[in-house]
């Protein structure tokens, strides 16, 4: 038996069905940014990475979630903004408005519990936060000791 190489997907059809998704998410925010707001039970639990590039968080918001955060919209949230490639929105850390900015390409979760829908993607590449060294590209191999996605809690974002 010969050894075939497999095919190459010169389409790069993953990539094209993950970009086919995040205008799900970019469909469901327009809807969101309409003056009547998110239709019925819906809201949105959206995880992104928040060094990834083109996200604009506050460096306190940073600090405390360097890595990863979740936010949800739902009743309070403010100034949303949806754009072709990204979005930005203000929302309240500790009764203080801050206006975080990310593409979509920084989401990794969109997940709507109201209907249990959910969608995932791929970890995007993720800027170095020492100046000078390069930004992590999509052939860079993930950091030691990465074991995957993280677990984010929610009970911050829950009512008491």
């Amino acid at each position: 038996m010969a050894d075939e190489t497999p095919p190459v997907d010169e389409m790069h059809y993953e990539q094209l069905a993950q970009d086919a998704l995040r205008g799900v998410i970019r469909s469901a925010l327009e809807r969101a940014a309409l003056p009547d707001g998110i239709p019925g039970a819906h809201h949105f639990y959206i995880t992104f990475k928040t060094r990834a590039p083109g996200v604009s968080v506050p460096p306190d918001v940073m600090a405390k979630y360097p890595d990863e955060m979740t936010v949800v919209l739902q009743h309070q949230y403010w100034d949303l903004k949806v754009e072709a490639e990204r979005f930005s929105v203000m929302l309240k850390f500790g009764g203080m408005p801050k206006v975080l900015s990310m593409p979509y390409t920084a989401v990794t979760r969109f997940y709507d519990p109201s209907v249990q829908f959910l969608l995932q993607f791929e970890t995007p590449a993720v800027a170095e936060s020492v100046a000078g060294e390069p930004e992590a590209g999509p052939d860079t191999p993930p950091p030691a000791g990465d074991d995957g996605p993280k677990v984010v809690s929610l009970d911050q974002f829950r009512k008491k």
